[in-house]
């Protein structure tokens, strides 16, 4: 408890210990031995803890004089070592040491270390950042927890060497002990680390998180091992065996789903698995209702947790205030009177930085000057008439801290003018931290005028012409410089207004709030007179006695003794500024002894460096002070600096009843202080207090293992003429018990009375009325609350044991962001962070708050050596907090905001936190640790079986959810092209009966006809194609041929010279010839995998294949034949090939999935026939329509479209390739303009391409005459959910030139049916509807509810909402069913399901190279498992639910809408619910604007989310955070790891859907080049 060097140790005692840390130090002894033999040497000598309760009257051998003997050992501890010891309590230090060393016997724990890019090692850690302030002495101002200068800082007296020994032990044991360092992760070079970091990696695979008492459930994360991974590859793929350097798409596309183990980043993600697994904290028992059945877990109170017992707590009565005659009526009258009869009296003396005597203000030249500045505000602003200020104005008061006496005059001239000055602090520049709030306040008060000195005006930014620039959020001020030369002389007659004190307001004092807002406390003229009386009273001041002042004279302490008090009492004020004390740390101790001081006024902070400065200086003597007031000594960790100071300066005269702390808030003044008595059998009161009792908001003295406990020194009692009470912090104001920690308040004249211009604010604070037990108000007078949580011991002595501004309340239970400080603080060894400059703070996540932990790292550092710091930080919080950290940041040196006086300015770190624009250089996420609410995993239930279901087409209570588009048998049309079974007749058809009807334009990326066809050309040409296919290369009917030709004609051609040849078609898309060694292998293996038997394709592309980098990708000996169409042989072929029956091949269509899998369908000649109809019947296509096409052609809708519908409608297709949008993205657009085009069809690319790229050019494209409003449909071409975002955002730019809103909308089609829907409901016939109405085809679903398979509408704008948009109009002879993928039953109308078909155009089924199709027969063969069991529908693998809408179509039908959500492969499994990537996507691409795609996926149960950043490589640590808390919030669901790449990183097909097993292929195989990997613990 106390501190140990003020034992008096017996010599030999000493020899012995330091033996003993020589043994531990060396490894002879370990740590238990260590600790048993060292507590067995010194528990003689260790005090006895006193008995129950508080007990004030602690044996005083605890301040026992220090021995020589010791004290010398205390010098040599301190100059040995040169690091910052601040905050510092030896106790803390060793609870610190201890329980990380119990964390150590459960294991280590495993955190893996993050893996960052070299050039941001190398950055973060190289440059040249200047530590803050000087570094022997470690000057920079500490400010941890709050916002004023230093709060609490500094604090602390030196670790013990013995603690440091424990704690380098410590850590090389966890680095070097016994290691298995396995190969997998040892390879880290990548991660900026060593071996080692791997090592330490391995070894933390065993660790226990939280105790392992707990046997809670784990996480489900268990169900991996490795053996379980099946690697699908399609044989015959070469590629696969051979590793490429670089990650690209076609050489990982045959792991497919497969997941190859191993490589640095698996090793550290099943580290992370193994840790995870471990038990985590008890389980909770209760939830509640979170609207909804995902319930979140609820923190229940723990029953044996401790409960206050004692009883109701009496208000306690400060002395009475004795008036005393001579005391002034008002301060004006004091200054009045010493101005007049002592004129010569000093009453300021301020310091350069030598610390030489600058300046003597007298009284004498206080009173005049005051006058005069009273005088020339009130009568030389503004006119005679019409003055700028008057008296009850406020005025703004900006000085810098080393000019007090110019403050001085201008803050007495303001209460002699009857003006209300507002001091603040000097703005530096335009975007100060938190001078914006400032602003606010002096709007808010309506401050017009600022004083300020001649050098303060002349060092504030100017613009070009000399002219002060408005300040952000700043009223317009005119600036009033009160130096007396500027002034002119008030005239004989003109004398100030002097009144008793009275209710008007006497001055502003402004305070920062938790929030960073800045809130203006009002104090009274007779509150102010009030409070100086009673500090008169309770410090004893005299008249003329000197004081030393080093706080901030412009609020709080600095202002009520300094520069009110002092006036009073005709005192002589020394003030030492900060920049004095920068340079020299002991210049106030100086002071104390050249002006033999009575009372000096300080921080914690300013004890600490004069400790650390002290260096045996011969001459101090502290003999005259009868008063140290310690300002901030109501912070818990005040007591070491007092602790250490005493115990260094008693020898220099020191009396121990000097030393008097203060408890004081903005709102209540002083509220206590402990009176310097004579009386030293009377010694302070301490209270060491278990820290879990304080989380639970009761006094416990510590019993347990001495852990973690915090010790407390009062702050005397109430002040004189006060009452004080202790209420519950939150809810009604009701009376604490007496072993209660609660809010302190006060009833007294002396406290301020209102916040400036916020009556409900002030009401809450200035306005309260404590209650009893049975709710009796306990007094008719208002009480103050103070913002100070504590409680009042035996005697009345006042504890405080943290602020309101602090408290943290994590899981029911409060925790103070000061004491975390000071547990981040005592883990040694301090080599990597500065002491001060660390920000504690919560943040609200998922329903609770969640401590965030920022410090600022040293430059040099090391990656490890941070990373070592971070993780037993962490432990060191869970060991004696009890409380997880949800985030630890560290940031490089000097780059935390910081306020004025350069503490760190909290609110505005934590905004730029949740913001993302902190820039760390390290991040270590807990959530797994930390989120203990998250909702249940959800139990699946059984299905209920058939019998009980089905009703007629009602499955439970529900409407069965199918539906169907129009009936082809009912459907008129005089289609002649229907008499043909086969497109090749139709084509022969066509180009007898119209030969020179066009059929395709195409056009090139100047929007000119690059080539046309009509029937009659297209028919020839494909003729002389079947000659060569027979003549060159010798096919026979059935042989299968693969077309590698570019998006053009040359493709439409060579398909129907394959019909015309009885060859079966495949078309694929040709090598990139910039990317040949990622592209050409998928175009080898679609070959191989389809068994062409030759290829056909241009002169071009025949070259690139037989070229150096071809063969350099691939095998080029392997290629089957190639024909080059470019050169046709002249005669026509004998014959045609007739074929004979409908069922066979027409071509096979080959894609690669988002999954990455390669699947080929084979469709029929009725299928494709059957097809084309459809498509003809829906989009009502007839020979005289132009329709534009900007797709790809190579598979699903996109190749029909472009390839086949012409032909079989006999319409005129436009064909615009995709890839000319690159060099003119405005291409097609203009081309549906120039051509008139009613309908054109489009990809999600493509229209990504003409939003971001044309964005801004609107109007220079209406000036060219671009019309659109011819449009009736666009419709997207996709194989997945619409997205909705796109579609609005295009509907939305191009609106202004002619395009309807509702002329957009989507197709679905799938690998088993290439188009399901089409096409919407033609706006012609919308017309007589009214289009005013908002779309009528989004709805806004449940996300929560869509997890658990549920659909559940809800209004747009809902919490958890999801719009979704109908994907077009169900194709004619096409009906759906929504099925349950595990037991194929019918699902009903509000069920999330996979999407079945069955309609005439469906695929006949995979062709695939194993003739293994059993796997996938039943996605083209199913039958419901009860209910219509007889109809074949083919499974789409797509989840998606069905709504009747309100739309009639035009035959007057209501129409089924269908909603596509995701496909069944992509959808992820966690905690038992079903995710959709794309959602939890969107929510992470909104966190931050440096995010410009996402892409997630699972491994073993974790979350990985991919996110590529455009911005510097800085920001990328910023996305860690963010990520993990949208991810948290929206879903439920905690983020394993975090992965930060490049843009274009992440895999895109040619639909421009994301391949995401690509990803996680490359992502394991270490492939990505990440900029930075966070695992989330």
């Amino acid at each position: 408890m106390a501190d140990r060097d003020t034992l008096p140790l017996p010599l030999e005692v000493r020899d012995r210990l330091a033996e003993l840390e020589l043994e531990l130090s060396e490894g002879d002894i370990t740590q238990k031995g260590y600790e048993k033999k060292r507590s067995k040497l010194i528990g003689a000598f260790l005090p006895k803890a006193p008995g129950k309760g508080m007990d004030p009257s602690v044996p005083h051998e605890r301040r026992t004089p220090v021995t020589p003997g010791s004290s010398s050992r205390y010098h040599r501890r301190r100059s040995s070592g040169s690091r910052d010891e601040r905050y510092r309590s030896d106790v803390h230090t060793e609870a610190v040491q201890a329980a990380l060393a119990k964390q150590k016997e459960r294991g280590k724990m495993a955190v893996p270390m993050p893996s960052k890019r070299r050039s941001l090692v190398v950055q973060s850690s190289m440059d040249a950042y200047t530590p803050p302030g000087e570094e022997h002495i470690g000057l920079q101002d500490t400010s941890s927890g709050s916002e004023e200068e230093g709060s609490m800082q500094g604090e602390g007296t030196p670790t013990s060497s013995q603690g440091s020994i424990n704690m380098e032990n410590w850590i090389s044991r966890a680095i070097h002990g016994s290691t298995t360092s396995s190969t997998t992760s040892s390879s880290s070079t990548q991660s900026g680390g060593s071996g080692a970091a791997s090592r330490l990696a391995d070894v933390m695979g065993q660790t226990h998180l939280g105790k392992s008492e707990n046997h809670s459930t784990p996480p489900d994360v268990t169900g991996y091992t490795t053996d379980s991974i099946q690697v699908e590859r399609p044989q015959g793929s070469t590629t696969a065996s051979r590793a490429t350097p670089k990650y690209g798409n076609a050489e990982l596309m045959e792991t497919g789903d497969g997941v190859p183990v191993g490589g640095r980043v698996s090793a550290k993600i099943q580290q992370l698995v193994n840790t995870l697994k471990r038990p985590k904290r008890p389980p909770l028992r209760e939830f509640f209702v979170d609207d909804f059945e995902e319930l979140l877990e609820v923190q229940q109170p723990d029953p044996n947790q401790p409960k206050a017992e004692g009883a109701q707590m009496l208000a306690m009565r400060g002395e009475q205030l004795g008036v005393v005659t001579n005391w002034p009526p008002s301060l004006e009258a004091a200054l009045q009177r010493w101005g007049t009869i002592s004129p010569k009296a000093p009453c300021l003396t301020t310091m350069d930085t030598n610390g030489k005597p600058l300046y003597i203000l007298t009284y004498g030249k206080l009173w005049v000057r005051s006058m005069k500045v009273a005088y020339n505000i009130l009568h030389k602003l503004g006119s005679k008439q019409e003055p700028m200020v008057r008296p009850g104005d406020r005025v703004a008061l900006v000085f810098p801290n080393n000019d007090p006496a110019a403050f001085m005059v201008a803050f007495y001239g303001c209460l002699l003018a009857e003006l209300v000055p507002v001091p603040i602090e000097v703005p530096l520049t335009r975007k100060d931290a938190g001078s914006q709030q400032i602003g606010f306040l002096l709007g808010s008060c309506g401050v017009t005028v600022a004083l300020t000195s001649d050098a303060c005006h002349k060092g504030l930014p100017k613009s070009t012409t000399g002219e002060i620039p408005q300040f952000k959020g700043w009223p317009k001020l005119l600036w009033f410089v009160t130096e007396s030369k500027h002034l002119s002389k008030p005239p004989r007659d003109w004398f100030p207004h002097i009144k008793d004190a009275n209710n008007d307001t006497a001055y502003i004092e402004y305070k920062t709030c938790k929030d960073g807002s800045v809130l203006g406390v009002t104090v009274m003229r007779i509150a102010l007179l009030t409070h100086c009386q009673a500090l008169t009273q309770s410090c004893g001041y005299t008249e003329a006695e000197t004081i030393v002042n080093v706080l901030d004279f412009k609020k709080d302490v600095g202002l009520w003794h300094g520069i009110l008090t002092s006036v009073m009492n005709m005192m002589h004020v020394i003030s030492i500024p900060y920049s004095l004390m920068k340079v020299n740390p002991l210049s106030w101790i100086q002071k104390v002894c050249q002006y033999k001081a009575k009372v000096a006024c300080v921080k914690s902070r300013d004890m600490h460096w004069a400790l650390v400065a002290h260096k045996d200086q011969r001459d101090v003597n502290l003999s005259s002070l009868r008063m140290l007031v310690v300002a901030d000594g109501s912070n818990p960790w005040s007591i070491s600096s007092c602790d250490a100071f005493l115990n260094v300066f008693q020898s220099k005269g020191l009396k121990p009843e000097v030393i008097c702390p203060c408890a004081s808030s903005p709102e209540a003044l002083t509220v206590a202080i402990r009176r310097p008595t004579d009386d030293s059998n009377q010694p302070p009161g301490r209270g060491v207090l278990s820290m879990q009792g304080l989380s639970h908001g009761v006094i416990r003295v510590d019993s347990e293992e001495k852990l973690s406990v915090l010790t407390l020194q009062d702050v005397g009692t109430a002040m004189p003429g006060a009452l004080m009470c202790v209420v519950k912090p939150d809810g009604v104001p009701q009376l604490c018990k007496t072993d209660e920690i609660g809010e302190l308040c006060v009833c007294s004249v002396a406290t301020g009375t209102s916040y400036y211009g916020l009556s409900g604010m002030t009401k809450n604070t200035f306005e309260v009325f404590p209650m009893n037990s049975v709710g009796a108000p306990i007094s008719e007078y208002p009480f103050t609350r103070t913002g100070l949580l504590g409680f009042v011991g035996p005697g009345g002595l006042c504890f405080i044991a943290g602020k309101m501004d602090g408290l943290m309340v994590v899981g029911g239970r409060r925790h103070n962001a000061d004491d975390i400080v000071a547990t981040a603080l005592a883990v040694e060894p301090m080599k990597f962070v500065y002491r001060g400059r660390i920000a504690v703070f919560s943040i609200t996540v998922l329903h609770d708050e969640r401590i965030v932990v920022v410090a600022e790292q040293r430059p040099d550092s090391t990656e490890e050596d941070s990373f070592q710091w971070m993780s037993r930080v962490l432990q060191a919080i869970d060991g004696i907090h009890q409380v997880g950290v949800y985030c630890l940041a560290l940031v490089p040196s000097n780059t935390l905001p910081k306020t004025p006086l350069g503490g760190i300015h909290l609110s505005e770190t934590k905004q730029l936190f949740l913001e993302g624009s902190l820039h760390p250089c390290n991040v270590l996420m807990c959530p797994h640790t930390c989120v203990t609410n998250l909702p249940k995993p959800r139990q699946k239930q059984p299905e209920i079986g058939p019998a009980s279901v089905m009703v007629g087409n009602l499955v439970s209570g529900k409407r069965i959810a199918q539906a169907s588009g129009r009936d082809l048998g009912q459907m008129e049309d005089n289609d002649q092209a229907r008499k043909f079974l086969f497109l090749s007749e139709v084509l022969q058809w066509r180009a007898q009966t119209t030969p020179d009807h066009v059929l395709y334009t195409l056009l090139n990326s100047r929007g000119m006809i690059a080539s046309s066809l009509s029937c009659v050309q297209l028919h020839k040409r494909a003729e002389k194609i079947a000659t060569m296919l027979a003549e060159r290369g010798h096919l026979q009917d059935g042989d299968h041929v693969a077309l590698v030709y570019p998006p053009g004609i040359d493709l439409i051609a060579a398909f129907y010279g394959c019909l015309y040849a009885g060859c079966v078609p495949i078309t694929v898309r040709p090598p990139h010839p910039q990317n040949i060694a990622t592209t050409l292998p998928t175009v080898k293996m679609i070959v191989e995998v389809s068994r062409s038997a030759c290829m056909m394709t241009t002169a071009v592309i025949c070259k690139l294949l037989r070229s150096k980098e071809a063969s350099a990708a691939v095998d080029v000996r392997t290629w089957p034949p190639v024909l080059d169409t470019d050169d046709l042989p002249k005669k026509k072929p004998p014959l045609l090939y007739k074929p004979s029956n409908p069922d066979t091949l027409a071509y096979l269509d080959f894609s690669v999935s988002t999954t990455g899998m390669l699947a080929g369908v084979k469709m029929s000649h009725t299928a494709t026939s059957a097809f084309c109809r459809s498509i003809k019947l829906q989009c009502e296509l007839y020979p005289s329509r132009e329709v534009a096409i900007c797709l790809d052609p190579y598979c699903g809708l996109g190749f029909v479209i472009w390839c086949l519908c012409s032909v079989y409608s006999g319409h005129q297709s436009i064909l615009i390739p995709p890839s000319e949008l690159e060099v003119n993205p405005a291409l097609w657009l203009l081309a549906v303009s120039q051509y008139k085009v009613r309908d054109t069809f489009c990809s999600y690319s493509v229209m990504e391409l003409c939003t971001k790229g044309l964005g801004l050019q609107t109007e220079s494209l209406k000036s060219r005459g671009l019309d659109l409003s011819r449009v009736r449909t666009c419709v997207v071409v996709a194989e997945e959910r619409p997205r909705i975002a796109l579609t609005q955002s295009f509907s939305k730019l191009f609106k202004d030139l002619g395009l309807h809103p509702r002329a957009v909308s989507t197709s679905f089609g799938c690998r088993v049916n290439l188009a399901v829907c089409l096409q919407p409901h033609r706006l012609g016939k919308l017309a007589d509807q009214g289009t005013s109405g908002p779309d009528p085809t989004t709805v806004y679903v449940d996300m929560r509810a869509l997890r658990h398979d549920r659909v559940r509408l809800v209004e747009r704008g809902s919490p958890h909402s999801l719009p979704l948009m109908e994907s077009g109009k169900i194709l004619p002879g096409v009906r759906i069913i929504i099925a349950n993928p595990e037991t194929k039953g019918p699902l009903g109308d509000s069920h999330l399901g996979e999407i079945w078909v069955c309609s005439g155009h469906n695929a006949s089924g995979y062709f695939t190279v194993y003739g293994d199709e059993a796997l996938q027969s039943d996605h083209f063969n199913s039958r419901l498992s009860f209910g219509d069991t007889q109809t074949i529908w083919a499974r789409t693998g797509y989840l998606g639910f069905l709504r009747r809408t309100e739309l009639t179509d035009a035959s007057g039908e209501r129409h089924d809408a269908l909603y596509v959500v995701g496909a069944l492969d992509e959808a992820m499994e966690l905690r038992g619910m079903r995710y959709h990537p794309i959602d939890i996507e969107t929510s992470v691409i909104r966190t931050h604007k440096s995010i410009t795609e996402c892409a997630v996926f699972t491994w073993t149960n974790l979350l990985v989310v991919v996110v590529e950043l455009d911005g510097s490589e800085q920001e990328a640590l910023d996305l860690v955070p963010l990520v993990t808390n949208v991810v948290l919030e929206e879903h439920y669901l905690i983020v394993g790891v975090v992965v930060v790449v490049d843009i274009g990183v992440i895999p895109i097909n040619s639909r421009g859907e994301k391949q995401r097993m690509h990803l996680r292929d490359g992502f394991l195989a270490d492939q990505l080049d990440p900029i930075y990997v966070a695992y989330n613990m």
